[in-house]
């Protein structure tokens, strides 16, 4: 899969990632791209305020593409989930202050695919409940603006952000500019 970027977070800079090697932990993660037209398929996050691709880590011993498909259906309802394809490897590292780890490696492997038109029940967990989670349909262009004025004025803006709003602007510009 091609390496679309590799990002540090301000507060895990790289001299940090690499004196720190020991305490860091590698996650792997999916991120679904589903567009119709200049519609694509995101999840709207009411505490960060901010629209996100549906995806998420991948259990143990889980394939990735069965994370995608188990993340997709779980977080938007989808359904028929077919002609999965590759579109980029985004790297970050960023802070994972928890069992003993002071950062993460986050690779979140992005395909594109297509669903059924007709969206089932979320099976959302407890804190993405908690965190005001829901799945929409979004013109491409309204996403991207959100989630820049977001970036300049929001304090709520969780850590995320920056990864789904570049990969929203690279979508724009492979996927959808030939429209």
């Amino acid at each position: 899969m091609r390496h679309l970027t590799t990002r540090y977070h301000i507060d895990t800079p790289e001299d940090f990632i690499t004196a720190n090697q020991q305490t860091m932990l590698t996650r792997l993660a999916t991120r679904a791209i589903v567009v119709r037209e200049n519609q694509i398929l995101m999840l709207y996050t009411q505490r960060y305020h901010d629209y996100s691709l549906p995806g998420g880590g991948v259990d143990a011993g889980e394939d990735i593409e069965q994370g995608l498909i188990r993340e997709l259906q779980e977080e938007t309802g989808a359904q028929d989930i077919r002609n999965i394809n590759a579109f980029g490897l985004y790297e970050e590292y960023r802070p994972w202050l928890r069992d003993g780890h002071t950062s993460v490696n986050m690779l979140s492997y992005c395909f594109t695919c297509d669903i059924d038109n007709q969206l089932a029940e979320t099976q959302f967990e407890a804190h993405e409940i908690n965190n005001g989670m829901m799945p929409v349909w979004i013109d491409i262009d309204e996403a991207i603006e959100h989630n820049l004025e977001t970036i300049a004025n929001s304090s709520k803006k969780g850590l995320s952000i920056e990864r789904e709003t570049f990969l929203l602007k690279l979508i724009k510009q492979e996927l959808l500019s030939q429209s």
